[in-house]
């Protein structure tokens, strides 16, 4: 059987090592672990996000690390729940909270109980996903962007700075030279954007005529669609391409192999997803739980988690950890105020996700 060392890894790459050997990462146990605070919690997550130093500050207490178990899918893991699957702790983007707690697998928790909860930024506290009805179902703690990352030695002065714009993909003078992400939702939205929409959400269908013109236009001039993150990471190092829908983990990629790249924060709005816990309504030690969330989102999870994912951390503390010059680096020189300019992502209903979905689909197949 293959082997993998995990330290240092990223979730993406942890992923990639598997499917390399054609294992998915929610079939494999977790090894090589010091040992683990016995059932105290167990906690269903994503590959990469159970890195010791997040859990610190519990493992000092309980004497080692929860239980993990993987998220392959939020749809798999939703079906799993739904069958009777009940972790204590679970990991999932925001917009998944409503549905959750519609089906009934939650209950609310008592922020009071999480000594950092008075870090957290305000506008992920107050998210309309996270505090439902007056009750906090959801407590965020990282965050990530989905933006456009450029090359600054090959993208016009036009575009960078305070002229930063999802305008770019539909600009003819960038034909074949940029990519963007193979996904409806990414499509159909962006473009809204751009077209002055502000409910990108729950577009009508007179709306959806005119994305689609756009969406004509951006397929014209695109050089490809991506939906592997490292085919848009190499065309960008390359120079093959100069600008990309792409997330944070590029940007520190591609920094990491000492390139200009940037990622911008776009005048029509920067895309933000969120993901947090969850409990499930039968947890039986709720004191673990919450220490568990607790350690997660410390300061010094946080500072971990910025510097070598390159993700946000939801702890306002967080950034006094990291040096000025990886912030500035990483984009979260002013995290607050990044947040506070976000278009954070929300669930469409299912019918209109169909018709994102169609839309993309004919748009791609020229009909």
């Amino acid at each position: 059987m293959t082997k993998f060392d995990f330290r240092g890894m990223t979730r993406r790459e942890v992923t990639k090592a598997f499917a390399s050997v054609g294992v998915g990462i929610a079939m494999m146990p977790l090894a090589g672990r010091s040992a683990r605070a016995d059932r105290e919690v167990h906690y269903h997550t994503w590959a990469g996000y159970d890195a010791e130093p997040l859990f610190a500050q519990y493992a000092k207490k309980y004497g080692g690390l929860p239980e993990f178990s993987y998220i392959a899918s939020e749809e798999e893991s939703f079906q799993k729940i739904r069958a009777g699957y009940a972790p204590d702790l679970m990991h999932p983007g925001s917009y998944n909270v409503i549905r959750w707690k519609d089906a009934g697998f939650l209950k609310p928790m008592d922020p009071s109980r999480i000594t950092n909860w008075p870090h957290v930024f305000d506008s992920l506290k107050n998210m309309n996903m996270a505090n439902i009805d007056g009750d906090q179902y959801y407590i965020p703690s990282e965050f990530g962007n989905s933006s456009i990352v450029y090359r600054t030695d090959l993208v016009d002065a036009k575009y960078q700075g305070d002229g930063e714009s999802w305008g770019i993909f539909y600009d003819e003078d960038y034909a074949r030279r940029v990519a963007f992400y193979d996904s409806a939702g990414a499509v159909v939205e962006i473009a809204a954007r751009v077209l002055g929409y502000d409910n990108i959400f729950a577009l009508t269908d007179e709306q959806l005529v005119e994305v689609r013109k756009m969406a004509i236009k951006q397929r014209d001039i695109l050089r490809f669609y991506w939906s592997d993150v490292t085919q848009v990471e190499q065309a960008l190092a390359a120079g093959e391409i100069v600008a990309a829908y792409a997330w944070n983990q590029s940007l520190v990629e591609l920094k990491k192999q000492g390139l200009p790249v940037a990622m911008a924060v776009p005048k029509e709005g920067i895309f933000t997803w969120v993901a947090g816990f969850v409990m499930h309504k039968d947890i039986e030690n709720e004191q673990a739980a919450y220490d568990m969330i607790d350690s997660w989102i410390s300061p010094e999870s946080g500072a971990w988690l910025v510097d070598n994912y390159g993700y946000g951390s939801s702890n306002s503390k967080a950034y006094d950890l990291v040096p000025k010059a990886r912030l500035e680096e990483l984009g979260f020189a002013e995290p607050e105020d990044m947040l506070n300019g976000s278009i954070f992502f929300e669930a469409v209903e299912p019918g209109l996700d169909e018709k994102y979905n169609n839309l993309l689909i004919e748009v791609q197949a020229g009909t």
